[in-house]
């Protein structure tokens, strides 16, 4: 088992990053510096972010390597999910109060415009044609966490467990049995499973949730949060599409994501059913 253990607060959520030996000094500095440039470009919670200058003025914006990956990823979301999953929603959170803030007022909702009507990308510049609130948190979380492991791999760490509250990567010969959360009792869970060498994402409409029935996970075509899948578990070798297709599962068939991504998941709906695809190794309860 790990015998060292790193913890810390970052991107508005708790850290761990557990391993078999102790991480130098100029790691941590590595693996927090790394955290920091993602946040200060990607966070909408923040004034001095890329993020928020895009949410004021149109232009042309440079942004750090990873975004040609990042987005690249997104936007391969909005082609199979039909701009469910798209990056342009945090203005509909904002609207529905999930803001900088936190005010948690709504206010009027009104239909985002499509990717091609406000942005045009050429690898990493950005091109804004209309003041736009960007969100990546359906897959920013999971790919961070790729981000700390690659740090983690150059490093020589070759047993470790880098959990982002919820979305972890594992690598190593020990076993790491996760529970599955259960989103309607969070004393219980509905079953477990051996994360070995995998990522693994979970996303749930109890977490983030505020006022009349809100939540994080929002319809942009309905203009309000989903309301028949209530969570999702996906195991994936890469953690950002583990991450963005449990976010996907809540809008799109398994079966159309299937032909984009290799995983496997679990899936829970709003009146207790389950289902799940045969290969996924847990036990459900």
């Amino acid at each position: 088992m790990p015998k060292h253990n790193l913890e810390f607060e970052a991107i508005g959520t708790h850290w761990s990053i557990e391993t078999n030996t102790s991480l130098p000094e100029s790691l941590e500095v590595a693996i927090r510096t790394r955290i920091e440039t993602f946040d200060k470009t990607y966070s909408r919670f923040r004034k001095d972010s890329l993020v928020s200058r895009i949410s004021r003025h149109v232009g042309i914006y440079t942004f750090p390597q990873d975004m040609d990956e990042l987005f690249g990823f997104y936007e391969t979301l909005y082609e199979v999910t039909n701009g469910k999953v798209t990056p342009l929603i945090g203005g509909m959170l904002e609207k529905a109060g999930y803001d900088a803030t936190y005010s948690f007022l709504p206010s009027k909702q009104e239909k985002l415009p499509t990717l091609n009507e406000v942005l045009q990308r050429n690898g990493t510049i950005l091109e804004v044609k209309k003041p736009i609130t960007l969100d990546v948190g359906a897959a920013g979380k999971g790919y961070l966490v790729d981000s700390v492991c690659e740090l983690l791999d150059a490093a020589g760490i070759n047993e470790y467990i880098v959990d982002a509250s919820g979305d972890l990567r594992h690598k190593g010969k020990s076993e790491n049995k996760v529970g599955l959360e259960h989103p309607l009792d969070p004393s219980k869970v509905i079953g477990i499973i051996d994360v070995q060498n995998k990522s693994l994402c979970a996303s749930a409409t109890n977490r983030r949730q505020w006022g009349n029935g809100q939540h994080h996970i929002f319809d942009p075509d309905l203009m309000k949060p989903t309301n028949d899948v209530i969570a999702t578990w996906v195991m994936a070798d890469s953690t950002m599409v583990a991450d963005g297709v449990a976010t996907s599962l809540f809008f799109t068939d398994p079966n159309v994501l299937r032909k984009s991504f290799h995983y496997e998941y679990v899936r829970m709906h709003s009146d207790g059913s389950i289902d799940y695809s045969p290969a996924f190794e847990g036990k459900l309860f």
